[in-house]
């Protein structure tokens, strides 16, 4: 049975602006939400905002059967057809609004912020450039799903200022990335897994500029999903209203029949986050990771690799049980949460053990292709990565020479005691 998702949206014009340059679009029927956020001035801006949404629209509509794919079987070519479109869909909203700046004075420099959420039934496609955001409130937890692309947030990054420095800074609205003020952009994709009692929080910077993450997470848990959107921008307005708000909130249903759907989905997060080499990811991060992976069920006693195959693959098991093996000799049995085969990310060497699942058995599968590929578009995830590479190998190490040295120990009290047993 399919998740159902409701939507409720609301702009605008703020304290301090003339015009609203601010555009939005909810549309179920495509599952189709925006946020996007003009810039160049009355009458360019607001063009910019809603040319942007137009084309984005008319090339998803266009092209729904990439999603209907996504929703239909998520397999890693559906993940990336989808992906596709969403990112083609921007980049043709960008290309459509520099041509116009360019013929027409009056528009030069236009551009605008573009936010969206495609939703493909139990899977979500965000979209984004600028600062515009995406976040999804789930379990009480407020989550950030994009990042800003502006000057203030690539100091942060590169450690040039600190988060005290960056409230104050003069530079705090400067976007380096937008739809529009060049032929291409690029853009960033995500692909998240939606659960029943998700909140989705689409939002220009007018309203998260006045509000943490944290007071996102209470005012979700408060105010009924139809009354958010009025809520968050009076708010926003009550602390100053220096810009346009704009605020559309998606929140998404299911009935019982969708707990264990809900339940794995939540253990591969979990799961993923106590694996000591994702765990200092942000939530983003994690979520791109899991947004490669697939998963593969056995039937008690099928063994899912064998000891000296070459793999390139992690494993991480979401229900049932393995037992791991060498030569023949059972020497662990992993549970839920339990991983394996992560040196196989590293090199594709030979397994050093033979894995069986013991009972009906669900696993996680990550790839090492995958993974490297994400991390050539993800500086920042891909140094954080090889990070803690570097600590896993330094801590098996350690582990390597304590067993090392208590084996020459024993071996020492051995040759000590030799000569007294033949005498």
């Amino acid at each position: 049975m399919p998740l159902t998702t409701e939507a409720f949206g609301l702009s605008d014009i703020g304290k301090k602006r003339q015009h609203n340059e601010d555009a939005m679009l909810i549309e179920p029927a495509l599952g189709l939400y925006v946020v996007a956020d003009g810039m160049g001035g009355h009458a360019a801006g607001e063009v910019a905002s809603a040319r942007s949404i137009e084309v984005a629209r008319e090339h998803i509509q266009t092209h729904r059967k990439a999603i209907t794919d996504l929703a239909e079987d998520p397999t890693p070519s559906h993940r990336a057809g989808a992906t596709a479109v969403v990112e083609t869909a921007v980049q043709r909203a960008c290309a459509d609004i520099y041509r116009t700046a360019t013929a027409d004075a009056s528009k030069r420099g236009m551009g605008t912020t573009f936010a969206c959420l495609v939703v493909a039934d139990r899977r979500g496609v965000i979209g984004h450039v600028g600062d515009s955001r995406v976040y999804l409130v789930r379990n009480g937890q407020c989550h950030r799903l994009t990042e800003d692309h502006t000057l203030v947030n690539a100091q942060l990054k590169a450690g040039t200022i600190s988060k005290e420095q960056a409230v104050s800074s003069q530079y705090r609205n400067v976007i380096t990335r937008a739809v529009g003020i060049q032929e291409s952009v690029q853009v960033d994709t995500l692909i998240v897994d939606l659960v029943p009692r998700d909140v989705f929080l689409i939002c220009s910077d007018g309203l998260h500029g006045y509000l943490s993450d944290s007071e996102i997470a209470s005012m979700v848990e408060a105010f009924p999903r139809e009354d958010l959107p009025a809520k968050l921008i009076a708010i926003a307005n009550e602390r100053g209203g220096r810009d346009n708000i704009t605020a559309v909130v998606v929140s998404v249903g299911g009935d019982e029949a969708l707990v264990g759907e809900v339940s794995e989905a939540e253990s591969r997060m979990e799961a993923l986050r106590r694996i000591p080499l994702f765990r200092h990811l942000t939530y983003k991060e994690q979520t791109a990771v899991l947004s490669l992976a697939t998963t593969r069920s056995y039937p008690a006693g099928r063994e899912i690799f064998i000891e000296g195959q070459t793999g390139e693959e992690l494993y991480v098991v979401i229900r049932g049980r393995v037992s791991i093996e060498n030569g023949g000799v059972e020497i662990a049995e992993l549970r839920p949460g339990g991983h394996f085969g992560e040196m196989g990310l590293i090199d594709n060497a030979p397994r050093s053990a033979t894995v069986r699942a013991t009972e009906n058995t669900r696993v996680m599968v990550i790839s090492r292709a995958d993974l490297m590929n994400l991390m050539r578009k993800e500086s920042i995830l891909a140094v954080k990565l090889l990070w803690s590479f570097v600590q896993v190998l330094s801590d098996r190490l350690r582990l390597t020479n304590s067993e090392l040295s208590e084996a020459r120990q024993e071996l020492a009290v051995v040759h000590a005691i030799q000569p007294f047993a033949e005498d």
